[in-house]
């Protein structure tokens, strides 16, 4: 079996446009999360939203002419990929069948379905533009990734809802770990704060209805009362890892576990039971070889919903036992607010920076303790501590609970 690295990181995120803004930023408990400005919220009740700001798509070599020809989930993929490809080195060094793309999205394109349905409705079927289709479909944030960098083996886009990109990520390092592929470019993205998607998540109660940003999204809080949607991309370079040290790259850690299982409970909410969701995290852990929970780090889920982090908290302590108290937590959604299919590739870059730097992210705006939310969860200002080992866990609507396992290098 190979060993797996990570040797390079992008993002596009509400609180910075790279990888090293982001990081900077989750370091210092930026909150990203304001009042929408997409749209008018007449007759909305959730109002806030972690909306990414400044992003100019020519600054990352996307023309005027090909960014009009991309959903703009799928525009921050492309820009978050260039970055990490970038910031690896690894380009122009693989055979292209053997350098892969798994980069997945809960939604896709719907802001792109929502503007040709307009079109249809209002100038008739002839107005409906010819690239509606591959604008919109998940795939196409893979596919033009892997024709920007020639990136001809395994491809995939994963579909599953919250735990979209650790199972992207998880996949990609099956596929080098097996030998499919010497590297992975592996993340996820989304764009979907707009008025159809925010009015689908309020119709299900699942988002926060506080008009205070700082009271919004509130991972293991007892007030917390939904989450708060973001949006964004993040893509790691995943790279076997005799490769890597042959060729001298930048390792910021090992991949070293992945675990992936279903509640096959109800469509929405998490089983309370936490069963499943525990499963996906022993094996990851077992994977990984850990055994002392005082050297762990795990970046939750923690969405901020009160199921949620109540069945998350309960899942490590089946995992742990008494342990669990030992384990150092934060939610770092309470900064980018749930970015959906990209929640689990920014978390993981958390992981991963948390580990090369030795730094614990904050669960920012934590005031209020809950009974059932009792392990440390890092509240309000970041921990220098140096742990051996991350966790990055995501649980999504259908079920679906995944986890990743890296170690520090």
């Amino acid at each position: 079996m190979n060993r797996v690295a990570v040797t390079g990181l992008g993002a596009i995120t509400p609180i910075g446009l790279s990888a090293s803004d982001t990081w900077q930023a989750m370091k210092d408990g930026v909150n990203g999360i304001d009042r929408i400005t997409r749209f008018d919220l007449t007759d909305y009740k959730a109002t806030l939203a972690a909306e990414v700001k400044g992003f100019d798509p020519a600054a990352f070599g996307l023309a005027k002419p090909q960014a009009r020809k991309m959903d703009l989930f799928t525009q921050y993929a492309v820009a978050a990929a260039d970055m990490a490809v970038k910031d690896s080195k690894i380009e122009g060094t693989l055979d292209p069948e053997r350098f892969g793309v798994y980069i997945g999205s809960g939604i896709g394109g719907i802001s792109t379905l929502m503007c040709e349905h307009g079109k249809l409705l209002n100038e008739g079927v002839k107005r409906i533009s010819p690239f509606f289709v591959p604008m919109m479909i998940v795939n196409m944030a893979t596919g033009m990734i892997a024709m920007r960098h020639h990136a001809e083996g395994p491809s995939l886009p994963v579909v599953t809802a919250c735990a979209t990109s650790t199972n992207a990520i998880g996949e990609a390092y099956r596929a080098i770990k097996h030998g499919y592929a010497d590297a992975v470019i592996a993340g996820g993205s989304e764009a979907a704060i707009n008025e159809l998607a925010i009015g689908g998540f309020i119709s299900c109660m699942a988002l926060s209805f506080s008009e205070d940003k700082d009271r919004a999204s509130l991972p293991f809080d007892a007030e917390r009362g939904g989450f708060v949607m973001g949006e964004g991309s993040a893509v790691l370079v995943l790279e076997n890892y005799d490769c890597a040290v042959k060729r001298g790259a930048k390792i910021y850690a090992e991949v070293v576990g992945y675990g992936n299982t279903n509640d096959a409970y109800h469509m929405t909410a998490p089983n309370p039971e936490a069963k499943s969701s525990a499963k996906a995290i022993e094996l990851a852990v077992k994977e990984a070889g850990i055994t002392d929970p005082a050297k762990v780090y795990v970046n939750a889920h923690g969405t901020g919903t009160a199921l949620n982090d109540k069945t998350e908290t309960a899942a490590l302590k089946r995992v742990f036992g008494d342990g669990a108290y030992k384990l150092k937590v934060s939610s770092t959604k309470s900064m980018t607010g749930h970015m959906l299919g990209a929640a689990g590739a920014v978390e993981a870059l958390a992981s991963v920076m948390a580990l090369h730097d030795g730094v614990i992210p904050p669960t920012i705006n934590y005031r209020v303790k809950d009974a059932d939310c009792d392990l440390d969860i890092t509240p309000n200002k970041a921990a220098k501590e140096q742990k051996e080992f991350a966790l990055s866990s995501s649980l999504g609507f259908g079920g679906h609970n995944a986890c990743l396992a890296f170690r520090r290098v």
